[in-house]
């Protein structure tokens, strides 16, 4: 049985105080994609996507490139 990660909250808190380059340096190394669409879902459900347009392109660049094979982190 898997726990849950507690990496996104912590990101999305980051990012509701107001600290949007803290919260780039930790998504630059973000564990794995599925922790990237919970910041994103989080994201979503708080409306701080919006307002943060950078943090978006990011996530986004991010999980393309954490998709890629050649990428995927050893756990």
């Amino acid at each position: 049985m898997s726990r849950q990660s507690v990496w996104a909250p912590k990101v999305a808190a980051l990012i509701k105080g107001g600290n949007s380059s803290a919260a780039i340096a930790q998504i630059k190394v973000a564990p794995t994609v599925h922790d990237l669409q919970a910041l994103r879902t989080l994201l979503v459900k708080a409306n701080l996507l919006k307002g943060n347009p950078s943090v978006e392109a990011f996530i986004s660049s991010m999980s393309a490139e954490l998709a890629a094979p050649r990428l995927h982190r050893a756990p």
